[in-house]
């Protein structure tokens, strides 16, 4: 296992070409997609054709520093779902999304903290990031809570993307929060 970072409970490992599957079962289930696409999954071939080469294509991109995480329970090894720590496309390298994609049997077990907290840390610590940012739907209280235990500051309300204006609750738009390493340091 390609072994990215470990907590006390998980380890987030580089995802490779083998993996498809296990994002395809993840994306089927539609209350893991609630929020993303109304419920509806992810085609495999999108998976499989596209989704992918993109994660491989970002490890390339970023040296394997940032991109997007299976994470597994270190007891019994379970894929419970991924984390990602990554800048936009085009954007500066010091400046990443946090996110994560968790499964409905690791819900509501602290999992999703843990791995943000130890991703915050890599960040601040070993990969030179200046400022994490973090977005969801306004209604998502789950993920608005996570981020706000992470100390991280609502910053701005977003409009919805119009491929997601068919999800519950779009009418609100979206939020986002940040952190920057001097807030981190401080909390």
């Amino acid at each position: 296992m390609d072994t990215y970072l470990e907590t006390d409970r998980l380890t987030l490992r580089r995802f490779t070409a083998d993996d498809a599957d296990l994002l395809i079962e993840l994306d089927s289930d539609p209350a893991v997609m609630r929020y993303l696409s109304g419920g509806e999954p992810t085609a495999p071939d999108i998976v499989r054709e596209r989704y992918i080469p993109n994660i491989l294509a970002g490890y390339e991109k970023w040296d394997g520093d940032l991109g997007l995480f299976a994470a597994h329970e270190k007891d019994g090894d379970a894929f419970i779902g991924w984390f990602i720590l990554r800048p936009e496309p085009d954007g500066p390298r010091d400046e990443v999304e946090l996110g994560y994609r968790l499964r409905q049997a690791a819900w509501g077990r602290g999992y999703a903290t843990e791995g943000s907290r130890a991703l915050l840390a890599k960040a601040f610590t070993e990969l030179g990031v200046r400022t994490v940012w973090a977005e969801t739907m306004t209604v998502n209280q789950g993920s608005r809570n996570i981020m706000e235990k992470l100390a991280m500051t609502h910053t701005e309300t977003i409009p919805t993307p119009p491929d997601m204006e068919m999800v519950e609750g779009s009418e609100h738009g979206g939020v986002r929060y940040e952190i920057t390493r001097e807030q981190w340091e401080r909390s």
